[in-house]
């Protein structure tokens, strides 16, 4: 049993190529702190109590992600960077499943940049990536992830290796999926055609929405974006004093610079590069019949780790600059700083890319509808914001999930378009009452965005909001 347990553990053997305890010794070191990955002896004692106890579900239809950070050794704030990422909270509409990998090391990429050097490819200051470069480094990345099996540790904490026995089981799933625990166990233990549909539409719909965000972030003070624009400054004012004869543009340029040295601050540039887990009938046959466990297989166990067919693929890429600039000489805790601006730029990034990829988009329940003092209805509430990138323009689509009689798979079926109702979207960006430069506090000290409804038929609390258009929608 001890070394089915110890194989089972080898689920986190991947994180020891990405995180801290696996660094090559060429590497330099990332700094100690905790993060999410686990020491692999760690793991069975941790996880072996089976069935596992999950806490209460909340009811929405969320994709499953992980995230990890590109940690860059060589930058001065690269170590505060990681310190302030592992400590930043995990997005709240989304089902963590981390397996352990926390963090990639930089200089583990070799080839991607021209000549020598090692790492990604990183953009000047003020510069955006191109797509070639974004390219090369999408290219590296998934190389790396599907390397180390990636894709195969996703499916294992799906289906219960996690738990230490090296038994397969379906607790997660259900769990997530909402089904019915008694019914699905009877259902596997006889192998009935509900247990396949139950695999069928879970596969399809929650474990084919299983995605990995690696965060490549790094920093740009507000003394170097200051020393730019001094820079600037200068041409232009030599320009100017060039073309008028005179020395005004140089004294444009020197009160410029004074102003912009008045002023210190943090800002991070994030590339989001998500992947998704490859995850379609054929491979659900494949692990279906090669490698369902019903009772400890190490053979299988170690065979299935290291098969290649299970893979993620890139799908989408997001870019942005979040900055906070404070005046100097005010005192600032730069540690809450950090940890503030990284996590409101990770959060601008999975929002940008729920609008360009829609199978990652967020999909909330309708919390509850509002009256107001004389009973009469004046919109729903929904527990999303700012933080989600939602503004007085946003439009959302009402859906509610049905389950086709004769199919059995899943279906959201058009209700209604809801608005935000202008000055009522709720500022939930991460430390957004204790920000003292947010001018809006009122929309902080709200718990939901009020929403009204523009079309269609009856809203009820339960139903799906999905920001814009979903394909997937049936009138």
């Amino acid at each position: 049993m001890k070394k089915i347990i110890a194989l089972a553990t080898a689920l986190l053997a991947a994180a020891a190529l990405y995180a801290q305890e696996g660094t090559p010794e060429s590497a330099a070191p990332a700094p100690q702190q905790d993060t999410t990955a686990v020491a692999p002896e760690e793991a069975p004692e941790a996880n072996k109590k089976s069935p596992k106890k999950f806490p209460p579900r909340m009811e929405y239809d969320r994709s499953s992600l992980a995230m990890c950070m590109i940690y860059h050794s060589e930058d001065e704030f690269g170590a505060a960077i990681d310190s302030a990422y592992h400590a930043m909270p995990f997005p709240d509409k989304y089902d963590d499943h981390s397996i352990g990998v926390s963090r990639i090391d930089n200089s583990y990429f070799v080839g991607v940049q021209k000549g020598n050097k090692t790492g990604l490819i990183k953009a000047e200051y003020g510069k955006k990536l191109n797509a070639k470069d974004l390219e090369k480094n999408a290219a590296a990345l998934e190389k790396l992830i599907n390397d180390n099996r990636i894709a195969n540790y996703m499916l294992a904490k799906w289906f219960g290796l996690y738990d230490g026995d090296g038994i397969c089981n379906m607790d997660l799933v259900y769990y997530r999926g909402q089904y019915n625990a008694t019914e699905l166990d009877v259902a596997m233990a006889n192998q009935t055609s509900r247990a396949k549909s139950i695999i069928d539409d879970s596969g399809m719909e929650l474990i084919g929405n299983t995605y990995l965000l690696v965060n490549d972030m790094t920093y740009a003070t507000a003394e170097e974006r200051a020393q730019a624009a001094k820079v600037a400054l200068s041409v232009l004012g030599g320009l100017f004093d060039a073309v008028m004869g005179t020395d005004i543009g140089r004294t444009v340029a020197n009160v410029g610079g004074a102003i912009a040295d008045g002023f210190t601050g943090f800002a991070v540039k994030n590339h989001s590069y998500l992947f998704r887990l490859n995850w379609n009938e054929e491979l659900r046959n494949i692990f279906e019949t090669e490698y369902w466990m019903s009772e400890p297989d190490p053979a299988k166990l170690d065979k299935f780790l290291k098969d290649e067919r299970f893979t993620m693929k890139y799908v989408a890429h997001e870019y942005e600059c979040s900055e906070k600039t404070v005046a100097k000489g005010k005192k600032v805790d730069r540690e809450k700083l950090i940890k503030m601006v990284c996590t409101r730029s990770i959060d601008k990034n999975i929002a940008a890319l729920q609008l360009q990829y829609e199978d990652f988009k967020v999909k909330t329940p309708v919390y509850e509808e509002v009256f107001n003092e004389k009973g009469k209805s004046i919109g729903y509430a929904v527990k999303i914001g700012l933080k989600e990138g939602i503004s007085d323009n946003s439009t959302f689509q009402v859906v509610r999930k049905e389950e086709d009689p004769e199919t059995k798979k899943v279906k959201y079926r058009y209700i209604a378009t809801l608005k935000p109702v202008k000055g009522k979207v709720w500022d939930n960006r991460f430390m957004a009452a204790e920000d003292d430069d947010n001018k809006d506090k009122d929309a902080a000290a709200l718990t939901y965005t009020l929403m009204k409804k523009t079309a269609g038929g009856q809203v009820l609390p339960g139903m799906l909001v999905i920001e814009g258009k979903y394909s997937k929608v049936t009138e």
